[in-house]
């Protein structure tokens, strides 16, 4: 599988794309020795058939606007913002492939906050 592949499926996964994947197509994208890590929770699913698992038993999975996707290869990164409905989330996930299949995520959050006043002068706001 080429760059564009690798990056057709992040956007079938995280919405950003034409093709929007089900959860049986996000499955049989992942390798069996699939892995994923969560560093701020300190937490890590090992194998795909963990994250189908916790996939189905997640109570209100969040909304997703996919922001941007930048790699090649087998190594990307995606930003995102989650809106779980009483809060928001940005989102930077690092997604690596092999052989066509994503083997490894490791996925940071951050919520928002505002900025101090002493930079002001030096920015301007994201909207």
């Amino acid at each position: 599988m080429g760059n564009s592949n690798n990056r057709e499926i992040l956007e079938g996964l995280f919405g950003g794309g034409k093709l929007k994947l089900s959860a049986e197509q996000e499955y049989q994208l992942r390798a069996e020795d699939y892995v994923m890590e969560m560093p701020q929770s300190g937490e890590r699913i090992v194998g795909r058939e963990r994250m189908r698992a916790f996939q189905e038993a997640y109570p209100n999975p969040p909304d997703a606007e996919l922001r941007r996707i930048v790699g090649e290869g087998d190594v990307f990164v995606m930003e995102a913002i989650s809106d779980y409905g009483n809060e928001v989330a940005f989102v930077a996930n690092i997604v690596e492939f092999r052989d066509g299949k994503i083997v490894r995520e490791t996925r940071y959050y951050a919520s928002p906050f505002d900025a101090p006043e002493w930079r002001r002068q030096w920015v301007e706001p994201i909207s």
